[in-house]
């Protein structure tokens, strides 16, 4: 792991060389937050080069549509709770999923919190 710290910008830069990602954290107002490929700005959501798999099926999912009907047959279950998300909730865990309300948004770390919430069944790759 490699470090540069510019203190007179308030960003910290990463590079994790084991996981394969690189990012730059960004501190600002007391938050911390992870801006992946800072130079790649036009690019949006999952055409950033990472897909979301399916393991049993071995589909990639490319919409929240397919994604859904995954879910759903894993036992999860669509939360209306906020109309600017789209979130679902798993009676059995306190585990809650929550997506942008576009597909096109679709950023790398919900696709991982989706993989860490359902091991074995879901996986991120490169596209």
């Amino acid at each position: 792991m490699n470090f540069a710290i510019f203190n007179t910008y308030n960003i910290l830069i990463c590079t994790y060389s084991r996981l394969t990602m690189s990012g730059v954290w960004v501190f600002k107002n007391g938050v911390v937050r992870l801006v992946e490929n800072p130079g790649a700005g036009s690019m949006q959501g999952a055409s950033r080069g990472k897909v979301l798999v399916h393991l049993p099926t071995n589909q990639v999912v490319t919409s929240y549509e397919v994604l859904e009907r995954m879910l759903t047959s894993l036992g999860w279950e669509r939360y209306y709770d906020d109309p600017d998300l789209f979130q679902f909730h798993k009676r059995s865990t306190v585990h809650l999923i929550s997506l942008p309300k576009s597909f096109n948004k679709l950023k790398s770390m919900h696709m991982y919190d989706i993989v860490v919430k359902n091991r074995n069944v879901f996986e991120v790759r490169d596209s």
